[in-house]
This record gives C-alpha cells, structure tokens and sequence, in this order.
C-alpha cells in the first residue's frame, strides 16, 4: 500500500546503538521497525521472515558482517533495500558494500534528518550516499583505471540519449517516480531505461551505476 508505514530491521551488534536507532527512527510517523539483530545472521534470518522494506545495519557484526549479510539477501530476497549505517569510513569498506549491493551508506554520526532521508528515498526505489562517502567510493573506482566498463570489465556499451537524461537523475539520488515526473514518462518506463543502464555499465545497483559513470566521465557530480 502506498501510504503504508515504512517497515525497517536495525541491526547492530551494541546495544546502546541498536536502542537509539529504534528510538529515533519511532518518533517518524511513517516508520514502522519490525524487529532488530544483534548478529550478522539474526539479521539475515529476520529480513527474510519479517520481509521489512529496508534493512540498517552495520558493516562489522558477528557470525556474518554486514556486507555478506547484503549479498545473501540479494539472492534471497532482492526486494529488501539495504542501507549501511557504520563507522567504517575506509574506502575499501564501502566499494565492498556497494558492489555487495548496498543502496545507501551512511556513517555513524550523520544527522538525523539525513538518516531519515535515506530511508524514504530507498524506499521510493532511490540510492543515497552521503558526500563524503560518495568521494572515497569515486577515489576507489578511479584508482582501478579509468578505461573499463563495471569495477574491472570491459568498456561500456553506449547509452542513448534517454539514458544519459536518467543516469545524470540517478546521481541525484531521484527515485524512480520523481525521474517518471521530470522526464514525464511513466515508472515502467524509468525502470526499463535504469535495468538497460545497469546492464550497460556492468553495474550491481544504481549507486554503482553512479560511480562507474563518473568514473567513465559520463557524468559529473
């Protein structure tokens, strides 16, 4: 239902965050959390029992760390958004999360109303990085060359004019409903032009999608 609350699994192995986190995300009307974990693989068996519509966790937990926990769901229940909300801010961490599948990568310490954010704009279909996070990301892929396609294959295949409109969107971090209103088109649409894109650039996801553009000086952010 479109106007049903936002249902969301925290994960992470303290506590006191995992307490917080739910505190805060309760004071949202449209949030919903449905349960929490406090390990790699509660998370992973809570994601695919509960079916929450996005999943915050942390990169390292016990029995399976966060970016493992991403990539199994991935094959088990593609439908669930991931968002890292961690204290690595290496930029191995987080190009092994994004290639994991991460949509969104959030260091501890964001503010609140960035997290928030974050939530609805992956519930909406959207990817989300914050600046800082998105420049070590594009540093990492850089620093694998510049002249193939993905993170190490071949060079892409052109994109048509409709697909640059929605690449140069997606590194705006818009959902597919606010591309379908900018470019006037409807969702199916933006959906298919974004699955060519993926396929295209050799991506995971559309945060990768972003990065291997720049990388490639398709786009600029």
């Amino acid at each position: 239902m479109k106007n049903a609350p936002i249902r969301i699994l925290v994960a992470d192995d303290h506590p006191v965050v995992r307490d917080g986190l739910i505190a805060m995300l309760s004071t949202q009307p449209d949030f919903h959390v449905v349960g929490e974990a406090d390990t790699g693989l509660v998370a992973l068996q809570k994601a695919i029992s509960l079916q929450p519509d996005v999943i915050l966790l942390d990169l390292e937990m016990p029995e399976l760390d966060g970016a493992e926990v991403i990539r199994r769901l991935g094959t088990s229940n593609p439908t669930v958004r991931a968002i890292v909300f961690t204290a690595f801010d290496t930029d191995e961490r987080i190009l092994g999360a994004v290639q994991a599948g991460a949509q969104g990568y959030l260091l501890k310490g964001a503010p609140r109303d960035e997290i928030f954010r974050a939530i609805r704009v992956l519930r909406e279909g959207g990817s989300l990085l914050q600046p800082i996070v998105a420049s070590k990301l594009l540093r990492q892929v850089s620093g694998r060359g510049n002249v193939t396609g993905g993170l190490g294959g071949p060079a892409p295949e052109a994109l048509t004019a409709r697909e640059m409109e929605v690449l140069h969107l997606l590194a705006q971090g818009k959902t597919n409903r606010e591309i379908a209103a900018d470019l006037v088109v409807t969702e199916r649409t933006v959906k298919f032009h974004v699955g060519s894109i993926l396929h295209k650039l050799g991506a995971g996801n559309r945060t990768e999608a972003v990065a291997i553009a720049v990388q490639q000086e398709l786009i600029s952010l």
